[in-house]
């Protein structure tokens, strides 16, 4: 299985740990990572002030995944998002299409909507499959108690991502399962991290993030388990704000999916980035089986 593989600016910039876990993860598991130089920005940052500049950068993606014949892989959630939102819109509008094509002509790319956009969790669980990965597995955690977050733009709008169920997804769970960890049932688990806030209202945007962290404490979770950069901030850098700001210590951990399951492979804590997390994940380690 090969993969255009897409970064986007966050993961670069401000957490090269979910990079590199990544690349380790996939690479245990077959999946071939092709770099196309040329990718730029997913358009998301430009939605709400431009929208159809928005939709031409996340279609010179698409069109130069599309030139060399290959599916995007992505790992952020809000580039995720945005790719399919194009990608649907162009497919569903002809005259927008005919557009968008002009413009990416000058360079000698067309986008038609060849391809497909996947995310991490979804190439993981539907192209590898959660019994390719239990059958990779070397140590399995044992009383490990995590709580999913699963990140908006994974979810809504529905028919636009196809990732899972919008109400009642399990995708995530699943694939924290397959490492011998218990994906707990907690209220706020669908709510949104608060990041899209942050900058704009932080009193707000700590709200939100308080109140999931509160709500996966009070049922029991050990870390919390995310596949987003911008909601792995929230929850980490942004976390310890909170306890500086605000008082109180949460000391909840996020971990990236690729982080926990590349433990449970066998992948070594340094090239999982364990130490660049914010708040200390090393403790996970300790529910590991020997």
């Amino acid at each position: 299985m090969k993969f255009a593989f897409f970064l986007g600016c966050t993961i670069p910039a401000r957490l090269k740990q979910y990079e590199s876990s990544s690349r380790a993860v996939l690479g245990k598991l077959g999946i071939e990572l092709v770099d196309i130089k040329e990718f730029n920005c997913c358009g998301y940052p430009l939605r709400n002030t431009d929208f159809k500049g928005a939709v031409l950068s996340a279609a010179r993606n698409l069109a130069l995944a599309e030139k060399e014949n290959l599916n995007i892989l992505v790992l952020c959630k809000c580039g995720f998002g945005m790719l399919k939102h194009a990608d649907h819109l162009i497919k569903q509008d002809p005259s927008l299409r005919k557009d968008i094509n002009t413009t990416l002509k000058k360079e000698g790319l067309t986008c038609d909507g060849g391809g497909e956009i996947k995310h991490l969790l979804s190439v993981l669980y539907h192209d590898v499959g959660v019994d390719t990965i239990k059958e990779k597995i070397t140590r399995t955690y044992k009383e490990l108690k995590i709580a999913t977050h699963y990140g908006c733009h994974a979810l809504r709008p529905s028919e636009v991502v196809q990732f899972d169920d919008p109400v009642n997804p399990t995708l995530f769970d699943n694939l924290v399962e397959a490492t011998g960890a218990q994906s707990i049932d907690w209220q706020a688990r669908l709510d949104c991290c608060g990041a899209p806030l942050l900058g704009a209202n932080d009193d707000l945007s700590m709200d939100l993030t308080e109140k999931k962290l509160t709500s996966a404490q009070q049922s029991g979770a050990d870390f919390l388990c995310v596949g987003c950069p911008y909601c792995h901030i929230q929850f980490d850098t942004v976390q310890r704000m909170i306890s500086s700001e605000r008082g109180g210590n949460h000391a909840l951990p996020s971990i990236l999916y690729p982080q926990l399951l590349g433990l449970s492979l066998g992948i070594d804590s340094e090239t999982l980035g364990l130490g660049m997390n914010r708040i200390d994940i090393t403790s996970v380690d300790k529910f590991l089986s020997t």
